[in-house]
């Protein structure tokens, strides 16, 4: 039964929780974490881990996209980022690090004309590699752009904004429908963010193959207001996939969370609440592999007018005098470690004890000690609410 709670004289609100609400219960039973299968797959494309990169720039260059197929994973491109604007794409990256307004700077780059012939090279070459290529388009330019992406090699197309609905309404052109634009593709669609179940369920009725849970690390909080804690968000996007299941005779859409996800914990939780993966940022900026050298901002961090994400520092911080990282480590902004390979931060070993790498080994371990070795059998383990 859904909680509410009086904000004063005829005004109410629901109550809903965050990620750093819950727990998940353990059972009698444990088993061993080598027992555990994280495999999950999304239409014809098989993954051996429940985690894919967001579409930024600040992760995503070709070795670093490559290298998260290698490691199980799914990395994803920004087809309106720096991939068509720039020839030189580590410089670039590297200049909005060194910027003395990042988030400016970044702007003036995503001003630049979008190459698209330069875009399709770049595609080309993570797809010659073997890895499953997977690009990010905004709502806004879905049309124009994913012919070009597709024919360029794109095998999953990833429809995201911060906040997006099935049917994109514009007064100044015809609208994006969602509906019609999936079926007249061949490939699979994933789209998001969602943060309600009534535009889940919408989203589901397009025929998109994974509804995106948020739209990455925003700033919607302050900026427009708008914000669904993760646990409750993922958990009535789950309920909307259930309905969808039962509308459909068995089709099944895959749910995946992106944004505020701090540590291994947080990802175990938010499979937990039904998410079959997770989209992670700020946690893969660590990585060696990764461009920006532990900068890390979201895809909408380059919007000419309204920007709803910045550029911020998420490794090798240098910690003030008498503050170590036991005071830092559960700020969920903030990730306080050295640079590592990807391969240590998604599979380990570490010696990190807040949870911010080995981050597949901890949702193994949280599996086995709760006694479960898949992953859909994992979304029903109980939960407790702080």
């Amino acid at each position: 039964m859904r909680e509410y709670a009086e904000i004063g004289i005829g005004r109410e609100a629901r109550r809903t929780y965050g990620l750093e609400d819950i727990s998940i219960i353990p059972t009698r039973r444990t088993r061993s974490s080598k027992d555990v299968d994280t495999t999950w797959s999304i239409d014809a494309y098989h993954f051996d881990i429940p985690v894919c990169s967001h579409a930024s720039d600040a992760l995503a260059s070709p070795e670093f996209i490559i290298e998260m197929g290698k490691q199980g994973g799914l990395g994803i491109i920004n087809a309106e980022g720096l991939w068509g604007r720039v020839d030189d794409l580590a410089g670039a990256v590297e200049a909005v690090t060194k910027a003395e307004n990042p988030t400016e700077h970044l702007q003036k780059l995503h001003a630049l004309p979008l190459d698209v012939e330069l875009l399709a090279r770049r595609i080309a070459e993570v797809r010659e590699s073997g890895v499953t290529v997977a690009v990010r388009v905004s709502p806004q330019r879905a049309r124009e752009l994913a012919p070009t992406v597709i024919s360029a090699g794109t095998e999953i197309l990833v429809i995201q904004g911060t906040l997006i609905s099935a049917e994109h309404v514009s007064a100044n052109g015809e609208p994006l429908n969602l509906k019609e634009f999936i079926g007249s593709l061949e490939v699979p669609v994933i789209a998001g963010g969602a943060v309600d179940y009534t535009t889940a369920l919408h989203l589901m009725r397009t025929g998109a193959a994974g509804v995106i849970v948020g739209g990455g690390v925003n700033t919607n909080d302050i900026s427009l207001g708008i914000n669904v804690p993760k646990a409750t968000a993922i958990a009535d996007i789950a309920a909307a996939r259930r309905d969808y299941l039962d509308e459909t005779g068995g089709r099944y859409v895959h749910i995946l969370a992106d944004g505020m996800l701090a540590n291994a914990g947080d990802i175990v939780k938010a499979i937990a609440c039904g998410a079959d993966a997770v989209v992670l940022g700020p946690l893969l900026a660590q990585a060696e592999e990764a461009p920006a050298g532990g900068w890390f901002w979201p895809s909408v961090a380059g919007h000419p007018s309204f920007p709803r994400g910045y550029v911020e520092i998420y490794s090798d911080i240098e910690l003030g005098e008498g503050v170590t990282g036991e005071d830092q480590a559960f700020d969920p902004t903030t990730v306080v470690s050295k640079n590592s390979p990807l391969e240590v931060v998604l599979h380990g070993p570490s010696s990190d004890p807040f949870g911010r790498q080995n981050l597949v080994g901890g949702l193994r371990r949280a599996m086995a000690k709760c006694g479960y070795t898949d992953l859909k059998a994992f979304q029903k383990v109980d939960l407790a609410v702080h």
